[in-house]
């Protein structure tokens, strides 16, 4: 990786620091003004409360900092949800641990690299570029200096804070979990409920319907409810879409019209063309027009519905039971001595589900996940191509060599510095901004039924994906495209060229870990993109409330892309925490901005889409120290390079760390599986209403408002409705 000089690191440093007071500043004028009210505080308008309530409109631009530092744990978990506050505890967990490592590191190990002078008799810089920081690094200690004991303790330091912290947050998402499933006040639909698949061929003289509530019976007497027979809705969905869709263009042009009666052209009627696209064709009358559509949409939707009760039923059902001890006793518990028969787990909420998902069977499942991990692997191999090719090709130096027209513009001083300071960084996030879309349909043709396990399959692939293309792709790969014709003549050398980039592309993630901090928070933060659509939107689109509700609704935290790309700024400084340690302050700027700035967004912007209850801590944790043995790998690694002879010293602590990964997994990760029975076994205050929970698994395309409920003979169960109550 080619160097930036100094002054180059500061203007990145310093206009991205501006770029951030900037963002702020217009953050704080714009989220006082009420029109902007739907954009900064939505979370809290679509609770009923008041989005200005605590001070929100003062004039002092950081109230909302004071604000976000005065809320409480269970404030976060009234307004946002439990997985929420979940990711708060990641985030400070991480930023204790690099707090703790920095109060130690940086006093010790800057002083320790500063004082020697390996960077003088050795050519790791060209034209002694960036030396001034270079010298601070562990790169600056000579090979077989007892000064690498301070850096070997200090390795030492930084995994028994991460064990400790680790264990003290594992022990209180534990706490937060189960507080969630053991609470008296709330119904949890997904409680009470068991999602069966693979269940076998219907017997002769049975229907469907009869072969689950005749199976679940015999199981469960005293304790079974109802069943609801899973059935393929891809048509009757498509029809429902529809008649939604012609509902809406209605209530638009009826919106329009009424508008029109207070303007120049009192009474005019809205008018569109039936042809393709609404650009050719007859002209009519639009409202005429859309209750027609209505009026012969909705007969074929109810037709559609019958059929799918009847004809349209799936290997898959949702089985209930009268009591949350009952529900989470059977989801645990194996029904079939084949493992491919009556395979049972535990309900999604109603809104996660996958429908289409439901019906795949487990050999089918089973191929889908081999397929999906090798298309994955393939992915990252290939992605890691073009990565390591853009972060060499993104240096000035490349390009003016292989593109040399631009070299008269590129040697111009201003544009060079800024150049030199943004390129490649800014061409590794655009890159990095294409891939998660695809890991998730990768993961949902899994067969997954759940969208938030989903994200958790997606957020992993990414988390291995960034750490093995950007942290390790970037660093070999930039070494080897400007080492690769001395590595041709001394093949042996590739070990210690790889060595010595280590402190070298330190100075790469400097920049790149200031950017995402500075730019990604103060564009989160200040929600420019989402206030200009919105109002473009409001002015010359949206007609109707529904319309301007879908034009600033804000979506949740987005964990499948968030929590992978916390996780490579943990890799990354962790890794580099003893190689270079002035990277762990902003590692704690990153963490600690993140805290502060997502507190704000998560208790007035971002709704969640799902709840569920802490399952993603287990991965968290999992990923932390998976970075951790990565830094520590990578440390045994420099430490050899070093010829430091007590380099074996660090095989104790990997074999610590995988001890202690073993350790947690065996006595926390069960219960984020399944549903302890001590929880469970909590009473709620009120006898909770079976046919509400039944009702809420109903899929919106199959609850007409003009179906009756016998009309669910057929996919619905009407065994045990009067069932106890727990």
């Amino acid at each position: 990786m080619t160097q930036m000089d100094f002054s180059s690191f500061l203007t990145s440093l310093g206009t991205s620091f501006l770029i951030f007071v900037v963002l702020m500043l217009l953050f704080s004028w714009l989220s006082s003004k009420p029109g902007n009210a739907v954009i900064y505080y939505p979370n809290r308008i679509l609770k009923g409360l008041d989005p200005f309530e605590g001070g929100s409109r003062t004039r002092n631009p950081f109230s909302w900092i004071r604000e976000a530092m005065s809320s409480t744990e269970q404030d976060v978990i009234s307004i946002s949800g439990y997985d929420t506050a979940v990711y708060f505890v990641f985030l400070s967990t991480v930023l204790g641990i690099l707090v703790l490592s920095g109060l130690v590191l940086l006093p010790v190990l800057l002083p320790v690299a500063a004082t020697d002078d390996n960077w003088k008799s050795t050519a790791t810089t060209s034209n002694g570029a960036f030396s001034d920081l270079e010298k601070l690094y562990m790169g600056n200690v000579k090979s077989k200096s007892p000064r690498l004991w301070a850096f070997l303790f200090a390795l030492y330091w930084v995994s028994f804070v991460t064990y400790y912290l680790l264990w003290k947050a594992y022990k209180h998402v534990s706490g937060l979990r189960a507080d969630a499933l053991m609470s008296r006040e709330v119904v949890r639909p997904e409680q009470f409920a068991i999602l069966v698949r693979d269940i076998p061929p219907v017997p002769e003289g049975q229907t469907r319907q009869d072969q689950v509530d005749s199976y679940f019976k015999a199981i469960h007497p005293e304790t079974f409810y109802r069943s609801m027979v899973v059935t393929n809705n891809k048509e009757e969905k498509k029809i429902w879409k529809e008649l939604e869709g012609y509902k809406k263009k209605l209530a638009r042009a009826e919106a329009i019209y009424a508008k029109s009666k207070t303007t120049g052209k009192p009474g005019a009627r809205p008018t569109n063309k039936i042809g393709f696209l609404g650009l050719i064709g007859k002209k009519v009358d639009s409202i005429e027009y859309y209750n027609e559509k209505i009026n012969e949409v909705t007969p074929k939707l109810e037709v559609e519905q019958e059929v799918t009760r009847k004809e349209k039923q799936q290997n898959s059902a949702l089985v209930f039971f009268t009591s949350r001890v009952a529900a989470a006793a059977a989801a645990q518990s194996l029904h079939a001595r084949i493992v491919d028969k009556w395979m049972v787990t535990y309900a999604p909420e109603p809104r996660q589900l996958i429908w289409s998902n439901l019906k795949i069977n487990f050999f089918q499942r089973q191929l889908r996940q081999y397929v999906v991990y090798v298309l994955v692997a393939l992915t990252i191999l290939f992605y890691m191509i073009p990565i390591g090719f853009i972060s060499a090709l993104t240096t000035l130096d490349n390009l003016k060599k292989f593109l040399p027209f631009l070299e008269s513009i590129v040697n111009i001083a201003a544009i060079k510095t800024v150049m030199e300071a943004y390129l490649p960084q800014l061409a590794l996030i655009i890159f990095l901004a294409l891939l998660p879309k695809i890991l998730m349909y990768l993961s949902k043709a899994e067969g997954i039924p759940s969208e938030s396990h989903v994200v958790r399959a997606a957020s992993g692939k990414y988390f291995y994906f960034i750490v093995l293309n950007v942290f390790i792709g970037v660093t070999i790969g930039g070494t080897l495209f400007s080492t690769f014709k001395t590595i041709q003549k001394k093949p042996n050398s590739i070990v210690s060229i790889l060595a010595s980039s280590l402190p070298l592309n330190a100075t790469f993630f400097l920049t790149f870990v200031a950017l995402k901090f500075f730019v990604g928070y103060g564009l989160q933060l200040s929600r420019l993109v989402p206030l200009i659509k919105y109002h473009l939107k409001r002015k010359y689109i949206c007609k109707t409330e529904a319309e301007l509700k879908e034009a600033w609704f804000p979506g949740d935290l987005g964990y499948g892309t968030r929590v992978p790309g916390d996780m490579l700024i943990v890799t990354i400084v962790l890794c580099y925490s003893v190689i270079a340690p002035i990277i762990i302050p902003f590692g704690v700027v990153y963490f600690g901005l993140g805290w502060l700035i997502l507190r704000n967004q998560a208790l007035k912007v971002h709704v969640p889409a799902y709840e569920s209850y802490g399952r993603m801590w287990p991965h968290m944790h999992t990923r932390i120290l998976g970075s951790l043995i990565l830094y520590q790998l990578t440390m045994f690694g420099y430490f050899g390079a070093k010829e430091f002879y007590y380099a074996p010293f660090l095989i104790p602590l990997i074999i610590l760390s995988l001890t202690f990964g073993y350790v947690c997994s065996q006595k926390f990760y069960r219960f984020f599986h399944d549903t302890a029975l001590e929880v469970a076994c909590h009473e709620l205050k009120e006898a909770p209403d079976m046919e509400q929970i039944f009702r809420a698994y109903i899929p919106p395309s199959s609850s007409f408002e003009k179906i009756d409920d016998e009309d669910y003979e057929y996919a619905l169960s009407q065994v045990s409705r009067s069932g106890s109550f727990v």
